[in-house]
């Protein structure tokens, strides 16, 4: 397991990480969520040893990371660390070696992960000659040609088409299965919803919830919504419902309703409608990551004024 336990970091004045604490288990995609600003890159260079924390620790299966641990970490920056002017193969072979790896190991990892990540075609090319997607995909290759034991990864899906994506996400699930822990950020959070094991959401350099997508999204105070006739007399308010939307869609009519407790039997719902005519469809509704990262970014930012 890759812990991160009370991590503090200040620039003079500015404080950039909070006390922050969160675990990755192996083989868990785990995604990493933030503001701008809100100390995902200095927690990922910390981990990597390229910044020092004021405080705290970092530690894998139990040890504090090391020279010889870190050398195995696979890491993709935000901004792309690669080389413009130098040949893509060539300089996939070099940073495998500087891994530690063989001449041999090297070419056949270059090989493997350019085969995969579909940019073969593309091994003699320039790197500066790359479109943004393919550079972001041989900056992948870097962090994947040493067989990393953990992977730390800043945006690797920024800058990508929608089939960038589902090959970039297929490697990382092949990584995870393979047991490596994958810790990820992303502003697109309807893609880390998606993808990740669990997630962490950190405001002002601090982790402010993490857990489980299913967990995350669950309320105490459950959410439904039903379609009905646009003329249907049913009222919700009896059975102690907050309506918290009601829309138009032609002849029907869409209301979202809140109830007052997590053991609300929604059938009570359902009953009351139809007994003024037909339902189209009816729901709970769990609120989506970016509905969440709004209402705990924003609380945090109240809380702390």
């Amino acid at each position: 397991m890759l812990s991160i336990e009370e991590l503090y970091k200040s620039y003079g004045s500015v404080t950039a990480l909070n006390g922050l604490s969160f675990h990755v288990n192996p083989g868990e995609l785990f995604g990493f969520v933030g503001s701008n600003g809100a100390g995902k890159t200095t927690a990922m260079r910390i981990i990597l040893g390229v910044l020092a924390a004021d405080s705290g620790r970092v530690t894998w299966q139990g040890q504090p990371l090391d020279h010889d641990i870190r050398r195995d970490i696979g890491y993709m920056p935000e901004e792309r660390g690669l080389y413009p002017r130098m040949k893509v193969g060539e300089q996939l072979i070099y940073l495998a070696r500087l891994h530690g790896l063989s001449a041999d190991e090297a070419a056949d990892a270059m090989e493997r992960w350019t085969e995969k990540l579909d940019i073969a075609h593309r091994r003699d090319d320039l790197v500066q000659t790359l479109s943004l997607g393919n550079q972001q995909r041989v900056q992948l290759a870097a962090a994947l040609v040493s067989d990393p034991t953990i992977m730390v990864l800043d945006e690797p899906f920024s800058g990508l088409d929608p089939v960038a994506v589902d090959v970039m996400s297929d490697v990382l699930r092949e990584k995870t299965r393979e047991g490596v822990p994958v810790i990820f950020s992303s502003h697109q959070l309807s893609l880390v919803e998606n993808l990740c094991d669990r997630v962490g959401i950190i405001s002002e350099g601090a982790m402010v919830t993490v857990g489980e997508i299913d967990e995350l999204r669950q309320t105490d105070q459950p959410e439904y919504e039903i379609v009905t006739d646009a003329g249907s007399t049913a009222s919700f308010e009896h059975l102690g419902l907050a309506t918290a939307l009601q829309e138009q869609r032609g002849e029907r009519v869409l209301r979202r309703l809140v109830a007052p407790r997590p053991d609300f039997d929604e059938q009570q719902i359902l009953k009351s409608a139809l007994a003024h005519g037909p339902v189209y469809e009816f729901y709970r509704r769990r609120p989506h990551l970016e509905e969440l990262f709004r209402g705990v970014v924003t609380t945090q930012s109240k809380e702390t004024r």
